[in-house]
């Protein structure tokens, strides 16, 4: 299984960004996917979360209605659009493909964004 991020890039505050994950090595449908981010000198946190199949999705309080996750699954890919961007959400962004059934995870080797003027 490979999952890729990209899309990274350095924004000024008030902008916007979208990143991108594929995975394979599964039925991609079939994947939970979820974004994670790592700030400098912080712990992994929750961003955002697709179930695929089911349909649900969920935000951290912090990104909810400025991010949305979405996701192609005949490109095997998911996305995240981040507006409004602030000097807070700087970090390092991961994705992660779960599949449910064996609760294995794989994550992707991250993706770096820096908001800043």
């Amino acid at each position: 299984v490979q999952v890729v991020e990209s899309g990274g890039d350095l924004v000024q505050p008030g902008g916007s960004l979208r990143l991108s994950c594929t995975a394979s090595g599964y039925t991609f449908r079939r994947y939970i996917m979820s974004w994670y981010r790592q700030a400098p000198g912080k712990e992994r946190e929750f961003v955002a979360r697709h179930s695929g199949d089911a349909f649900r999705i969920e935000y951290a309080a912090s990104v909810k209605g400025r991010f949305t996750i979405s996701r192609d699954n005949a490109q095997n890919t998911v996305y995240l659009q981040m507006n409004s961007l602030k000097p807070d959400d700087t970090a390092v962004y991961y994705c992660k493909a779960l599949v449910a059934i064996t609760s294995m995870e794989y994550w992707g080797a991250g993706t770096g964004v820096t908001v800043s003027s």
